[in-house]
C-alpha cells in the first residue's frame, strides 16, 4: 500500500534448522493499532530438541514497534495447537486471533498482557467436508463466516468479555454444485430479500477504509 518497509532484528541467535528447531514458529501474526501507529508481529511454536517430539513448553516471541525489540514467554500448552490454521488471522480487541483447522475453538493471544485464550465458537458452527469457515473484523467485532451447501451465516461477537455471538445474518446460495452463476439472498426477519439489500462492509485488521 505506502511501497515502505522496515527490517526487523532477529528474532533468535540462530536460525531454525533441522538439528536446531527450538522455538519454530508455527503460529505467526501481526497486529496494528493505526490509533498510535505501533505494530506486533508475532512468532510461537513449541520447543523440541532434535530427535524429539515437543515437550509441551511454548515459546512465543513478540515484536513491539515502539521498542524496536522482541520480548520471549513461556507457557505450557497441549498439541492441539498445532491444528491452528495458519491463513486465519485476524486483530481484534488488542488480541490475535486464530482459527483451528477443524472449527474447534478460536485461539487468542491478548498483546497487552501476552496471556493466550481459548474462544468457544458458536454452536451452529460445526467442521465437515461440505462447510467452511473464515473469520473476519466485521465493524470492530470478532466474526466467523460459515459456507455451507446451502446458507452462508454471519456471526459476531457482541460482547468479547462474555463471548456472545449475535448472529448477524444469513445469505441462501442456490445451485451451488452447478457451474452456472448462483444467485444471493440475504434472509432477514423471515423475508428473502436479494443480497445488494443487505451488503456488510467488512473491514481488514491492517488498514483502514475510511
Amino acid at each position: 500500500m505506502t511501497r515502505e518497509f522496515r527490517l526487523l532484528p532477529r528474532s533468535r541467535e540462530r536460525p531454525v534448522t533441522r538439528f536446531c528447531p527450538d522455538g519454530e514458529a508455527t503460529l505467526v501474526g501481526l497486529g496494528c493499532n493505526l490509533s498510535v501507529q505501533k505494530f506486533n508481529v508475532v512468532l510461537a511454536g513449541y520447543h523440541r530438541t532434535f530427535g524429539h517430539r515437543p515437550d509441551g513448553t511454548f515459546i512465543c516471541t513478540v515484536f513491539d514497534s515502539d521498542t524496536n525489540k522482541w520480548r520471549k514467554f513461556v507457557s505450557f500448552q497441549d498439541d492441539r495447537f498445532t491444528l491452528m490454521n495458519r491463513n486465519q488471522v485476524v486483530f481484534v480487541h488488542g488480541s490475535l486471533h486464530w482459527l483451528t483447522s477443524v472449527c474447534s475453538y478460536i485461539l487468542s493471544l491478548d498483546l497487552n498482557c501476552d496471556v493466550w485464550r481459548k474462544i468457544s465458537l458458536p454452536d451452529e458452527v460445526i467442521y465437515s467436508a461440505g462447510n467452511r469457515a473464515h473469520l473476519l473484523e466485521l465493524d470492530g467485532c470478532l466474526s466467523v463466516i460459515q459456507i455451507s451447501e446451502e446458507w452462508m451465516k454471519i456471526w459476531a461477537m457482541k460482547d468479547y468479555e462474555s463471548e456472545q455471538w449475535h448472529l448477524e445474518d444469513r445469505v441462501l446460495v442456490h445451485q451451488r454444485k452447478s457451474r452456472l452463476w448462483k444467485e444471493l439472498y440475504s434472509v432477514k426477519n423471515s423475508s428473502p430479500l436479494p443480497l445488494w439489500f443487505s451488503a456488510h462492509a467488512f473491514r481488514t485488521s491492517i488498514f483502514s477504509c475510511n
